[in-house]
């Protein structure tokens, strides 16, 4: 199954450094935590590097599946510490730890990934792995940046800066058949 693609680019996508399509190796699964996607893409296209980009994606998935395009997979997108010339990022819908990221009491992460989000994921996943030819690692936010922070509600209190794409994620639905392997996982 081809998922159907919306290109919506982001407006400072062509800012965005170029790379060939064999330099991506790793894709990583993010959640938005932010309520919608509409949301969400008042968050990527906000201007937050010198440069005159921001962070976001390269792909969304919208709870009802819908696939948006921000950022095309030959861009480098700013989306995760240390790992942003090699991946591609995947955002998906949710609400995660939104609206207190940082409040050490909120750090539960409840809401379920419907199950048209998840096929549109594969569907996507497959997709790359024929674009991207040295495509072979899967790795979720949490996996990839570890590190602590002081909590809003109380900075003695560290917390995870990233928690995503969290507990509720099917990881074993996802890998199935991808042919990915996934790396960094605690």
């Amino acid at each position: 199954m081809n998922p159907i693609i919306h290109d919506q680019p982001l407006p400072y996508v062509e800012l965005l450094p170029e790379r060939a399509a064999d330099a991506v190796e790793l894709v990583v699964i993010h959640c938005t935590e932010l309520p919608d996607l509409a949301t969400a893409r008042d968050y990527g296209e906000k201007v937050l590097h010198p440069g005159g980009t921001g962070n976001s994606g390269h792909y969304y998935i919208d709870r009802d599946g819908a696939v948006c395009r921000y950022v095309p997979g030959t861009r480098v997108a700013n989306h995760v510490r240390g790992h942003n010339p090699n991946s591609i990022g995947i955002e998906l819908v949710n609400l995660g730890r939104y609206p207190h990221w940082w409040d050490s009491r909120q750090q539960q992460m409840t809401e379920p990934y419907p199950a048209a989000q998840i096929d549109a994921l594969r569907a996507l996943l497959a997709r790359l792995c024929s674009d991207f030819p040295s495509l072979r690692q899967i790795a979720g936010h949490e996996d990839l940046d570890t590190a602590l922070m002081p909590a809003s509600d109380d900075p003695a209190r560290q917390i995870r800066r990233k928690l995503d794409p969290g507990p509720m994620f099917p990881w074993d639905r996802v890998l199935q058949g991808s042919g990915l392997t996934r790396i960094g996982a605690r």
